[in-house]
């Protein structure tokens, strides 16, 4: 027990956190003790670290095999998990697999089996039938935000897979919303069941903009003008209202990225990528965006579109007003529609005439090696701080993937940079950085 709570303050020492949250201790506390646990918080209160950190303490680190499965709703969350879990340092083997990527890269993956295996429901189970993968070994299940998953037709691939781990001792479910039922395939019996849900949204302000024109494009500019600083995403509907939106406020150069399911996927993660660090403080998406997805704490969102359900509209506002911060949910809406019952508003705001122009602060530099190089953030960090005479607070975000690397800098040093460390060596690598358009 003492070698478990050394470990996981180590853990927490390098993802730079304190001590958990409430939820997070009950969580640890549920799993390790119960064989079945249901989680129901919302989006953002660290639900991943919460069932992570309870299961690396169950695995066998001298087992060559798959002993925890993660089935997530979305490539985006498989990706997220992955990162957190090498992040974290567990030093057990973690892949990550999903649709939209070449089976034949899982392949070379999977050929030495993780010890946790993260991935949609359609791409394990093709693994599954294919043999590519074995789960016998498996112990430990987990259905992160499974309600989505049953709501993106994946009920058949789940139930397959459940009825196919022989072996499975420990099941936790996850989920942001309480308005559904654990399938019966689970064969959940006598969970611990967590709900903080209700403990949201104290400090949410919702303020409603009224558009007189029916297409909403003049509002839209001028309030994201008016609220100036501060990272916030904008909700649409539709794909085609998001490039309606993003040519509006090309018009009035206000920088954004976008986000949604037609997207390539090299697209979506390099949008995210970019909202993350900095690049982009605004972020154009349809509900795929509403949770699932690893982005920095917003100062507002903004429902240029209504979605037509009331829990979808939470999930959006539960991107805001996070945890104990003070967030804001604006409503834009045309003069002549009528808002649905779900929707109560704190004020109604004016827009004014002018507004400031939201400058570009921050860019992304592509490097030409990662993780399999052995470089790490610090030999990153290291080259562009030395080399580059970056100050610490100038450098940015860096994120680190297996074959390659992005780093934040400012915008008006960028070109300075590139001209100084392009071609430098990093560990016994030369790499190439490049401005990431």
């Amino acid at each position: 027990m003492a070698s478990a709570n050394k470990n996981q303050s180590a853990i927490l020492s390098k993802l730079g956190i304190e001590s958990l949250n409430p939820m997070q201790e009950k969580t640890h506390d549920a799993i390790t003790n119960h064989p079945n646990t249901v989680l129901l918080s919302p989006t953002g209160t660290g639900k991943t670290l919460a069932f992570l950190l309870p299961i690396l303490p169950m695995l066998n680190p001298t087992l060559e095999a798959i002993q925890a499965l993660i089935l997530v709703p979305s490539r985006e969350l498989a990706i997220q998990i992955e990162q957190v879990v090498r992040e974290m340092g567990s030093g057990f083997k973690t892949n990550a697999v999903y649709g939209g990527r070449a089976g034949s890269k899982d392949k070379i993956e999977l050929k030495h089996p993780p010890a946790i295996l993260i991935g949609t429901p359609g791409r394990i189970s093709d693994h599954i039938n294919t043999e590519s993968i074995d789960v016998t070994h498996v112990k430990i299940l987990v259905l992160d935000e499974f309600d989505k998953s049953l709501e993106v037709g994946f009920t058949e691939q789940m139930e397959q897979i459940v009825r196919g781990l022989p072996n499975l001792k420990k099941k936790i479910l996850t989920s942001a919303t309480q308005k559904v039922k654990v399938p019966k395939f689970m064969g959940v019996l006598d969970p611990k069941h967590l709900n903080f849900l209700k403990k949201t949204s104290r400090d949410l302000h919702v303020k409603l903009v009224e558009s007189k024109t029916e297409d909403k494009l003049d509002s839209i500019t001028k309030l994201l003008g008016q609220i100036g600083e501060g990272n916030g995403i904008v909700f649409c509907n539709l794909k085609d209202s998001i490039h309606k939106v993003s040519s509006a406020l090309k018009d009035v150069r206000i920088d954004h990225a976008c986000f949604y399911g037609g997207l390539e996927q090299i697209d979506r993660e390099r949008a995210l990528l970019k909202f993350r660090n900095g690049t982009h403080r605004i972020l154009l998406a349809t509900d795929l965006a509403a949770r699932g997805i690893d982005v920095p704490e917003l100062n507002f969102i903004v429902h240029f579109e209504l979605p037509p359900r009331p829990d979808e509209y939470i999930h959006r506002n539960g991107r805001t007003a996070r945890m104990h911060s003070e967030g804001t949910a604006y409503v834009v809406k045309w003069v002549k529609e009528e808002l649905p019952v779900f929707v109560k508003v704190d004020e109604v705001l004016h827009l004014k005439s002018t507004s400031h122009r939201l400058k570009k602060e921050w860019v992304t530099l592509h490097i030409s090696g990662g993780r399999k190089d052995k470089i790490s953030k610090g030999d990153i960090a290291g080259l562009f701080m030395k080399q580059g005479g970056l100050v610490s607070d100038k450098l940015g975000v860096i994120e680190l993937k297996q074959d390659h690397a992005y780093v934040s800098v400012p915008y008006s040093m960028a070109d300075v940079l590139i001209k100084k460390l392009n071609n430098s060596r990093l560990k016994k690598k030369k790499v190439r950085i490049s401005l990431l358009k």
